[in-house]
């Protein structure tokens, strides 16, 4: 798919569907999920839209219904033909695109909303969920309960990721303004009641905790170049880069329980909080962002001499921009999707 520069963006209207997330298959340069809800997800049906995007459109080639909304989508790494969402009611579903009806697998262990999902792209076979209820899980399409479950945050855990560097590695995003980073391969578990010892059950901590914002984290991202470096954006309406590798450390913290990490670059511009962002995975110095003030732009943390961080803004959507998602092909093709019901592919 090539989309020129400048030609308008290409346009898929979901009628009484609005949309929370979606993402390009990493398979197929023309393939592209939307995971969406009716009445703006406070209530009702879910669906999950297969599409294909072409020079001439987005054609609308299968979809799904759920019981519930759907949040969030994400794509096997291992298999080009199944994709698993996230829903309302705190289940996971996993779904083959060749199949017309029901979920092939389906998980419930959440207890409230799945916010989120992300396939690692180094352990193909496992994904991550993370929830309002304050956990991340990990899982397996093969296995039919979780592997691991992290007590991430106190609270609604927006965003869960694994790092494109290093396998073990996830960072998470929270209603508590924090930034966190765990390593899966030293394991913590919450204690089961008052009094319990500690010592034979854990607290559950990460590796790095980052004060990222005094308000919401909705969003975050690892760059695909720099390891170690994430964007953050919410409810402040900035964006901000981190480099997690300064750690700051305090008289009762060590490396492996730092709290901290150095802001490089603040963007600001949107008008309202910022519900997604995301890195390229072209350039190391590019990343989208989509907001409540209805629109998505496009950012560089490199400006030229005199020019400004702020690059393009797609403003002709009509609602909350709340997705975007950069295609893996197709250098500088970004998609958005919007409660307006409408997923826009363009050139930036």
């Amino acid at each position: 798919m090539n989309r020129p520069r400048g030609a308008p963006p290409l346009t898929l209207q979901t009628p009484g569907f609005a949309h929370y997330g979606l993402a390009w298959s990493p398979f197929h340069n023309t393939r592209l999920a939307v995971a969406s809800a009716a009445n703006y997800g406070l209530v009702g049906n879910g669906r999950l839209h297969l599409t294909s995007v072409g020079p001439a459109g987005i054609n609308l080639d299968k979809q799904y219904d759920t019981q519930d909304g759907l949040y969030d989508v994400a794509w096997s790494e291992i298999h080009e033909n199944q994709i698993v969402t996230a829903s309302g009611d705190g289940s996971l579903k996993l779904w083959d695109v060749m199949l017309n009806d029901l979920p092939i697998r389906a998980w419930q262990e959440h207890t409230r909303e799945v916010f989120s999902v992300d396939w690692s792209n180094i352990h193909k076979e496992l994904f991550l969920s993370s929830s309002w209820d304050g956990t991340v899980k990990l899982w397996s399409p093969e296995r039919p309960r979780s592997i691991t479950t992290l007590q991430a945050h106190s609270s609604c855990v927006y965003q869960a990721l694994f790092s494109p560097h290093q396998p073990d590695i996830i960072a998470t995003c929270s209603t508590d303004g924090t930034l966190k980073i765990f390593d899966l391969r030293s394991p913590s578990y919450m204690p089961s009641g008052p009094g319990v010892n500690n010592f034979t059950q854990p607290l559950s901590s990460a590796a790095l905790t980052v004060p990222a914002s005094g308000t919401e984290i909705l969003s975050l991202d690892w760059n695909k170049y720099r390891p170690f470096v994430l964007a953050s954006a919410g409810v402040d309406k900035m964006i901000k880069i981190w480099d997690c590798r300064m750690v700051k450390t305090g008289p009762d913290t060590t490396l492996s329980q730092g709290v901290g990490g150095v802001c490089e670059t603040q963007l600001a511009g949107h008008e309202y909080a910022v519900r997604k962002v995301q890195w390229s995975p072209h350039r190391p110095d590019l990343l989208a962002s989509a907001s409540y003030d209805m629109t998505c732009r496009v950012w560089s943390t490199t400006p030229s001499p005199g020019g400004t961080n702020l690059i393009h803004i797609h403003d002709p959507h009509t609602e909350f921009v709340v997705g975007c998602a950069w295609s893996l092909y197709d250098e500088g093709v970004l998609a958005s999707c919007s409660w307006d019901c409408r997923v826009n592919v363009f050139h930036v």
